[in-house]
């Protein structure tokens, strides 16, 4: 049965001050534990499913012994490991295994970009990477290796699985005690930085979870989320420590959000962790009979609608950063509700068990209810800080004196701003600094300029992040390269994608001889973000823009260069462009297929979109099978 949220209680007073309710347990019998008591309670039951392969809790278990065997003597407690595997019952068993080691789990994804792996391994001191051997960065490649004998099928598993070792850079930073996990999120510097988060902090927010979801044995728990992104540990670690089976999600599921409801009906998915990007249109067409889904946790971006009637899911609105253990407030939404169907942004709601929250001004006071401020986190759910020291000195400091605030001995500034009603309620504003999030991934321009700065050729980038009329935000580079160079955004583009992930690649690259400067000789971010958002941008290369689509385009052609110069913000794209080339990613091709349906009534795949050459071939296949709707003789 499922538990709903106990109400937090505010301060005294009327200062912007909530405290969730005190958690369920103190997290001592750790998350690891909770995992083996299932072992010992139900070996039989699927532990995950992928497809029409099956690992029981037992099966996971022993391959978990067998690789932690493996890997001791080489990996020992505290040690940093990076984990280069999808979401696959390999991943699941590495998990575990590591865990069961005390070793540190430091999820990149099966494809992190080799210069940013690099990065990773020069700064932290990472001497394990586990995966692909092909997929490796070429120290690892011919380093010492161990192989694994991981599971080997499903969806998005790989044949051959490597634990390689390599000597890590002189300074490199080391996990602080206690570190469960770590994982990496944009650094202002140019460089990834890494959050290190404790096992009771994780314990308590799964806590949370399993009571809020009903997650229980027969349960279905979706691991869908990108492995190198924190909410991928909630999923992975809910469904082990509650009995029911993790079902991973193939790849091209999160490419399209018809496909994700489709496959959320076939894989009998009962509760999941999504992208609010993902989510949103599929709340703007008939919600999806037949669902077995109960709980949906939407996170990652600002949500922009409600619910409609229609939804039999509880939709809960999650807010949280990596530094304060995956989620700190939450909101859930029912069909039932009065404001259900509306466009209107949601809140992010009140905090979860464990966290307290305050709305807090420039000197770190907390600011009367009903004013904007920026969002402090403290309590049990916030990570043990950065794996730099002088990071973590930077951005968790120390709980003001005199209010009182029990258990609450730091406070992490998240730079976001918030408003906090008169029963704790949070709204979300919108971000105090640079930083920005970028298809639910949060991103500091100042990484992608200095991607940009590795080309010998490119003096300097300065990148701003316009709106488009919809609200969504997009990456805009600006690049003065030195002179004769030739240097061509076709060329930029395959290096920026080995230091940057998919989402921090601009939409947009402009070259430019000089940047604009305010009163004070900085670069005018504003006058850069007010060029990004006029039509009139040189085409990457030096060509013109289209400022429309040819006169004699197909009804295709004008439907699909449309869409897609408003979705990447980039009037200039034209039907030679190839999709993702010109910047689209995996949140845009949903977007773009979610459009090209509703106008044309034609459904392409997410497949058939990533294998078509150009937008003009895309065009074709809208073309063809609108035509082949119609009706003889009309």
């Amino acid at each position: 049965m499922n538990q709903p949220m106990t109400a937090p209680t505010t301060a005294a007073g009327a200062l912007s001050i909530a405290r969730g309710p005190q958690p369920a347990t103190d997290g001592a019998s750790g998350v690891l534990a909770r995992f083996e008591e299932w072992v010992r309670r139900s070996p039989e039951s699927p532990a995950v499913i992928d497809g029409t392969h099956r690992w029981t809790y037992a099966e996971i278990d022993t391959a978990a012994d067998e690789t932690a065997r493996a890997l001791r003597g080489r990996v020992g407690p505290g040690d940093l490991v990076g984990v280069c595997l999808d979401r696959s019952a390999a991943l699941v068993v590495t998990a575990v295994a590591l865990a069961r080691i005390g070793a540190v789990y430091l999820p990149l994804g099966p494809r992190p970009g080799e210069r940013r792996t690099e990065t990773v391994t020069e700064d932290l001191n990472v001497g394990c990477l586990i995966g692909d051997p092909g997929l490796l960065p070429p120290r690892h490649r011919t380093a010492d290796r161990l192989d694994l004998a991981l599971p080997g099928e499903g969806a998005n598993a790989t044949a051959t699985v490597v634990a390689a070792f390599a000597t890590p850079g002189a300074a490199a930073h080391s996990a602080p005690d206690g570190t469960f996990y770590a994982v990496l999120t944009s650094g202002s510097t140019g460089r990834p930085k890494a959050v290190a988060v404790g096992e009771t902090a994780l314990g308590g927010l799964l806590d949370w979870y399993r009571g809020t979801t009903g997650l229980g044995p027969g349960d279905r728990q979706s691991l869908l989320i990108g492995v190198a992104f924190d909410p991928h540990l909630l999923e992975l670690w809910a469904g082990l420590t509650s009995g029911a089976a993790l079902v991973p999600a193939p790849d091209e599921v999160r490419w399209d959000s018809v496909v994700l409801a489709d496959w959320w009906r076939t894989a009998g998915v009962s509760v999941s962790v999504a992208a609010t990007p993902m989510v949103e249109p599929l709340l703007d067409r008939p919600w999806p009979r037949e669902l077995k889904l109960r709980h949906l946790i939407v996170g990652g971006d600002r949500m922009r609608r409600r619910p409609g009637a229609e939804v039999t899911a509880t939709v809960h609105n999650a807010y949280g950063p990596a530094e304060a253990t995956v989620v700190a407030t939450a909101h859930a939404m029912h069909g039932t509700d009065e404001a259900a169907g509306t466009d209107s942004a949601p809140p992010i709601g009140h905090p979860v068990p464990g966290v307290t929250v305050l709305v807090a001004d420039t000197d770190g006071r907390p600011v009367a209810h009903g004013t904007e401020g920026e969002l402090l986190i403290g309590g049990s759910g916030l990570a043990l800080g950065y794996l730099d020291p002088e990071l973590t000195a930077r951005r968790f400091t120390a709980a003001p004196e005199g209010l009182g605030l029990p258990g609450v001995e730091r406070l992490y500034r998240t730079g976001d701003r918030v408003r906090m009603a008169a029963d704790g309620q949070l709204d979300f504003l919108g971000r105090l600094d640079d930083q920005v999030k970028i298809s639910g991934v949060r991103i500091e321009p100042a990484e992608v300029e200095a991607a940009f700065e590795q080309d010998p050729a490119v003096l300097s980038a300065v990148v701003t992040a316009p709106r488009t009329a919809d609200g969504r935000a997009r990456l805009v580079a600006y690049v003065r390269t030195a002179d004769g160079s030739g240097l061509t955004a076709d060329a930029l583009l395959p290096a920026l994608r080995t230091w940057l992930p998919e989402q921090a690649v601009p939409s947009d690259i402009r070259f430019v001889g000089s940047f604009p400067l305010d009163a004070n000789g900085k670069v005018d971010r504003a006058e850069l973000t007010r060029r990004a958002a006029g039509s009139g941008a040189s085409r990457p290369g030096g060509t013109a823009p289209e400022s429309a689509a040819p006169a004699d385009a197909t009804y295709g052609e004008r439907l699909v260069l449309d869409t897609v110069r408003d979705l990447l913000g980039r009037p200039e794209t034209s039907l030679a462009d190839n999709f993702t080339e010109a910047g689209g990613t995996s949140v845009l091709a949903a977007r773009l297929l979610t459009v090209l349906e509703k106008e044309s009534g034609v459904r392409l795949r997410a497949p058939e979109l990533l294998r078509q050459p150009d937008l003009r071939a895309v065009a074709l296949l809208v073309d063809r099978r609108r035509a082949a709707r119609q009706p003889a003789g009309a």
